[in-house]
């Protein structure tokens, strides 16, 4: 007799309705139906529109600002709850908020620690996310967080295209294990910059550690932001000697004017996930996306049968 597992139904919030629908595809099920009734004031209600009752209930949102998009996901956690979901996973392929994981300066709050309270007390029971700012932040929940790393996606993505001369970079120290992680398995050298910031979103000083010259260099980092780092550490290493530069980064922010910078960058290419969506009419050619939506499934899959997924890590 074979064994029964729980259903599994798949909600998406309305960020990431594409990523969630692609994600349900490769698991084999359908989205469930969720509406929203909007308020003259901007107040919101989300809506089950079928039963949860005694189910595992998967919800998928990434937590890039806009708040709403936060809120949005804590509203269906405790719609859930209250409707007698048996198990409710949290499925945030980015979690944002997550660059203030600590208190950097006198009265600032933490940020993360916050979302993870947050989260637990709408009613989630587990936690799925993919390469948090910081590993620690997995600490700030009680409940179960299975961190998953883009690595298990970039990494055949690189070996496919057999890049001649490879180095692996990071744009920061705080990087530097990512790129010794992604070098080791690619087997290449590892160069890392060093900067300096005046303000958030914001480099004054940037210097290179390790030799690019005849190189072709790949920037790995976990997100894109204004894309100020990235370029300017592509100009510096072009300067330096580099024959091409490539940059890796999971969640593509892309705030301010990112998309213009990359533009006029010496970036051949960034490749990025679908964890946020693109704009529709972003001004570059430069960008590639690869799908983190198989990956999820699996993992989805795997939580839901109660096998393990210890090899869905890379890193």
């Amino acid at each position: 007799m074979s064994q029964q597992f729980p259903e599994a139904k798949f909600f998406a919030c309305k960020q990431s309705k594409t990523l969630a629908k692609k994600i349900a595809d490769k698991y084999g099920a359908k989205l469930g139906n969720v509406i929203t009734s909007t308020y003259s004031d901007g107040e919101y209600q989300p809506s089950f529109e079928e039963s949860v009752r005694g189910l595992r209930v998967f919800l998928i949102g990434s937590t890039n600002p806009s708040a709403d998009h936060l809120m949005e996901l804590l509203l269906m956690l405790d719609a859930a709850k209250r409707a007698s979901a048996r198990h409710i996973t949290a499925v945030i392929p980015y979690y944002g908020w997550a660059r203030q994981d600590r208190k950097d300066k006198s009265r600032v709050p933490i940020a993360a620690k916050l979302i993870a309270k947050m989260l637990e007390t709408a009613g989630a029971t587990r936690i799925i996310t993919m390469d948090l700012h910081a590993a620690q932040i997995q600490g700030f929940f009680e409940k179960p967080v299975d961190h998953l790393f883009a690595s298990t996606i970039f990494i055949p993505h690189l070996q496919a295209m057999n890049i001649n001369n490879l180095t692996i970079a990071s744009p920061d120290m705080g990087g530097s294990k990512r790129a010794y992680s992604y070098a080791k398995q690619m087997e290449s050298d590892v160069v890392i910059c060093y900067k300096q910031r005046e303000k958030a979103n914001q480099v004054s000083f940037m210097e290179l550690i390790g030799n690019v010259e005849g190189r072709n260099v790949v920037l790995v980092d976990d997100m894109v932001d204004t894309a100020g780092t990235l370029t300017k550490a592509a100009d510096l290493m072009m300067e330096r000697g580099a024959l091409s530069v490539r940059a890796i980064a999971t969640h593509p922010v892309l705030s301010g004017g990112a998309y213009e910078r990359i533009e006029k960058s010496k970036l051949e290419e960034l490749i990025v996930t679908d964890t946020i969506p693109l704009k529709e009419n972003k001004p570059t050619n430069k960008i590639t996306v690869v799908s983190c939506a198989e990956l999820f499934a699996e993992v989805l899959k795997s939580v839901n049968e109660y096998r393990s997924i210890s090899g869905k890590f890379l890193m």
